[in-house]
């Protein structure tokens, strides 16, 4: 009997440390990723439809804080020039310092350097811009414009400033990774720049700060909830039946 009594507190000293251990390992990655994600993104809420469809007025973004050097075609970012309002803004960059950007070509498609890109996100199947324009993009500059080319206040209503539109790279503060509410996923980046030279850039660790939060949280209600459903478990087991022992003579 005294044997089975230190077995079952053996074992449910060995759950109270294992579910404690869950929630401090949980408590980490939950807070850890929060801090993690702090340090590397910064949220924005999108004020215009001129990126529709890809965010879309009211959208809450995430954002990876990063330096201008790190932009490459495709990419979705936010960034402040005087010449623009001096206010945080959002587009796509569609050419980087030295690129010849065309539009439209016979398929109604912009071009870089003579190259035709594709540009699904796109709305609809009209050309790349309502508007025809040619434009060479000075070094250290980025061009960019929105996703919803009829109505974007973009590079293209800045053509006749010194830089032809363009803005420099150091005006950039961040790049979108995710929109996070609603809920919609990563921002993908093009394939259609991937060719070019520099290629295209890589996302940030969003899933891995997210999965932080989750697997963290899981640890949490997981380890916080062994207590109650041992106890729970315990109340409900039938004691087992006392054998009478006789002494022998």
């Amino acid at each position: 009997m005294s044997g089975t009594g230190r077995t079952e507190s053996g074992h449910g000293r060995r759950g109270s440390v294992l579910s404690g251990l869950a929630v401090a390992v949980g408590c980490v990655l939950f807070l850890g990723g929060f801090v993690w994600g702090a340090l590397i993104y910064q949220p924005y809420t999108v004020p215009t439809d001129s990126m529709s469809p890809t965010v879309k007025p009211g959208d809450r973004v995430l954002a990876q804080r990063i330096d201008g050097s790190e932009v490459r075609r495709g990419d979705v970012v936010v960034f402040t020039d005087k010449v623009w309002g001096d206010a945080p803004m959002v587009k796509r960059v569609v050419g980087v310092g030295g690129d010849k950007i065309a539009c439209c070509d016979a398929g109604g498609r912009m071009s870089v350097d003579g190259q035709a890109v594709e540009e699904p996100y796109l709305r609809g199947e009209g050309p790349a811009s309502p508007t025809g324009f040619t434009v060479t993009v000075p070094k250290g500059h980025l061009f960019l414009l929105g996703d919803e080319r009829m109505g974007s206040l973009d590079s293209r209503s800045h053509l006749q400033d010194t830089a032809q539109g363009s803005v420099p790279r150091e005006a950039v503060s961040a790049r979108l990774d995710a929109v996070a509410w609603p809920m919609e996923g990563l921002v993908e980046r093009p394939r259609s720049f991937a060719e070019l030279p520099g290629g295209i850039s890589q996302p940030g660790p969003i899933r891995l700060v997210i999965g932080a939060v989750v697997i963290g949280a899981v640890l949490i209600l997981g380890g916080a909830a062994y207590g109650p459903l041992a106890r729970a478990l315990g109340r409900g087991k039938k004691p087992a039946a006392r054998s009478r022992v006789t002494a022998g003579v």
